[in-house]
């Protein structure tokens, strides 16, 4: 078979009936902004706004000093990920600005994501990241961590 000049393309039209996508989303220059109770309410309360707005449903997620970590599904009229996860950056920094006088900008530009393909792997990928606080020497298990938690039960149907 000749080669046509393509290597390792994408496939186009991969079809999952409810992906669940693993973000990760860092503030700008690593700046260490995000672990305190004020950051960690303002991010809850506007996941659970992109719910109802957006149909976008956050499991898992982890606040750390200078990034966040979340693992989201996207109901039957969801929009992009990039819309949801551009809304919440945009709502957490007008909020953390208006209510504690946070500079801006809070955010990278981008954000990273990873689209996840099993239960096992979303179980894999939580346990690396529930240990992040202990690694980083901010806690001695990841129970300690008060930054964290489940906002809905994610599953692979």
């Amino acid at each position: 078979m000749p080669d046509s000049g393509k290597h390792l393309t994408r496939l186009g039209d991969v079809w999952v009936p409810h992906p669940i996508f693993f973000v990760t989303v860092c503030t700008e220059g690593r700046a260490r902004r995000l672990d305190n109770a004020n950051f960690h309410a303002i991010a809850v309360e506007v996941w659970r706004n992109c719910e109802s707005l957006y149909e976008w449903f956050v499991g898992r997620y982890m606040v750390m000093p200078d990034h966040v970590h979340y693992f989201v599904s996207g109901g039957p009229a969801c929009r992009g990920l990039s819309l949801n996860v551009g809304k919440w950056k945009e709502w957490t920094t007008k909020y953390t600005t208006r209510r504690h006088g946070e500079k801006m900008p809070l955010w990278q530009d981008e954000f990273f994501d990873h689209l996840l393909r099993s239960g096992e792997s979303y179980s894999q990928k939580w346990e690396y990241v529930r240990n992040n606080p202990v690694r980083a020497g901010l806690v001695r298990t990841a129970e300690e961590w008060p930054y964290q938690g489940e906002l809905n039960e994610l599953r692979f149907e």
